[in-house]
């Protein structure tokens, strides 16, 4: 195999001498005077490793390496030093060189060295090359569905995870829209970068501005140290802005700025600063009708939607349902230290008929709910909650839990404490008031068990019968 090596010196005649040195039919080297040249020899050509003097002048070697490890991290870097300055020799290899060599130095040694680093540079490249494939074979494996309306969303991902191209997620609260950002990023050219997510409707308005691009200390009221802001926090990465739609129109034209020129300007300072970030929006919006309202802004929608890819409700993947309830169910008992089998054929046939209009997120709820309730290796249909039925389900414990038609509730919090209340006394019914059998019924452990009785006030002696 041939490589490149970039020999990077002020002293013309110590460059000559190790394109001489160096130089076979299966190496060859290129040389540069400072850094800025070696930067601009990088960007033009494939270079398997640099060797580069500490002192130059520009751009010396502590900067260059620098940079060479924020644009190409996986490029070795050899560091050329003087004797005198061994500590120096020391820093640079903690921050990312691959090994230095000290001047004057032996021609052979330097040869075994350059050998072993560009060894470790085909090593890299066959990793990376192995993870392709890989990814390549199984693209989006962390998604889950084999319907042909989320196959063609796994499809659209396939084609777009490798480019830097803004893409606009929609579909219904509860899809999986940032499920499917994460999956995009982690299986796509930025994958060892930053993933930033920003949620555009649980920030309050005042503070987007500052949230998004960063602030100086004291450039407002409560501004008591400087904040690096979400697009700077996602350099080289993907940032993600969830619910796109709720962005109050002055903060849209500085989003489109931002996304245009690939320069933010933090709130209180003067200069701008460069970023280098791939964009994924998603909302449940219709933005087109909120661009006829006025609400959004038309040239921002366009700079979004530059790669749209619609999410389908769960009623339109109803084939998807049993493979997403059973992909829950193990990840909900593993965490519960539950093994959950499966499902019953009337719980599953309960699932299929409901409409789920919560999505995904509402199924994953449903399924975690069952899982803790569930006494057995399989969740039944008296595991799953009363609204799938439009009533609750009868249980067969002591009468505690009854049939009652399903209303939404006027206090939740004391709903669901009711509710805890009666599983837990069904619980002590059950086991005779043996409190760590009890626990054990509900999948809990006894601290828990006991901070609940604690907590809703049961007295167990009184139910100990």
């Amino acid at each position: 195999m041939s490589h490149h090596v970039l020999v990077v010196d002020d002293e013309a005649k110590l460059c000559d001498l190790l394109v001489s040195a160096l130089s076979t039919d299966t190496l060859l080297v290129s040389t540069a005077g400072n850094g800025l040249q070696a930067l601009a020899v990088l960007e033009r050509q494939a270079i398997d490793l640099v060797i580069s003097d500490w002192r130059m002048p520009g751009m010396d070697g502590p900067q260059l390496l620098a940079e060479i490890k924020s644009r190409y991290p996986r490029l070795p870097v050899i560091v050329m030093t003087a004797y005198s300055t061994v500590k120096n020799a020391v820093a640079s290899m903690r921050n990312g060189a691959y090994d230095y060599i000290a001047k004057p130095f032996d021609i052979d040694e330097l040869d075994v060295t350059v050998h072993k680093a560009l060894q470790y540079a085909d090593v890299l490249r066959d990793n990376q090359r192995l993870r392709d494939e890989l990814q390549a074979r199984q693209p989006i494996a962390s998604l889950v569905g084999e319907s042909p309306a989320f196959q063609r969303v796994l499809t659209a991902i396939d084609s777009v995870r490798e480019s830097s191209a803004t893409i606009l997620l929609t579909g219904e609260s509860g899809t999986g829209k940032e499920m499917v950002a994460r999956a995009i990023h982690r299986h796509g050219s930025r994958a060892d970068q930053p993933f930033v997510a920003v949620n555009c409707a649980a920030i309050p308005e005042g503070l987007l501005e500052s949230e998004m691009f960063g602030h100086r200390k004291g450039a407002f009221t409560g501004a008591i140290s400087d904040r690096v802001g979400r697009f700077v926090q996602a350099d080289k990465g993907t940032l993600f802005l969830d619910e796109v739609g709720d962005m109050p129109l002055p903060l849209q034209a500085k989003i489109l700025r931002a996304l245009q020129e690939r320069v933010i300007e933090p709130v209180g300072e003067s200069h701008e600063r460069r970023v280098d970030v791939r964009v994924i929006a998603a909302t449940n919006k219709d933005l087109l009708k909120a661009v006829a309202d006025k609400t959004f802004r038309e040239d921002l929608y366009y700079r979004l939607n530059v790669f749209p890819i619609p999410l389908p409700a769960l009623r339109d993947r109803v084939e998807d349902i049993a493979t997403l309830a059973a992909h829950f169910a193990r990840t909900a008992g593993a965490d519960a230290g539950k093994r959950i089998a499966g499902f019953s054929d009337e719980a599953l046939q309960a699932m299929l008929a409901y409409p789920w209009p919560g999505n995904i997120r509402e199924l994953q709820n449903c399924v975690e709910r069952a899982t803790i309730v569930a006494s057995g290796a399989q969740i039944e249909q008296a595991d799953l909650p009363g609204y799938l039925f439009g009533s609750a389900p009868v249980r067969q414990s002591a009468g505690l839990l009854a049939s009652a038609e399903m209303a939404v509730p006027d206090d939740l919090d004391a709903s669901l404490a009711e509710l805890e209340k009666a599983f837990i006394l069904a619980a002590l019914q059950q086991s005779h008031g043996v409190q760590a059998a009890a626990a054990q019924r509900l999948g809990i452990s006894e601290r828990s068990f006991w901070y609940r009785l604690k907590k809703l006030g049961i007295q167990v002696e009184k139910i100990a019968h």
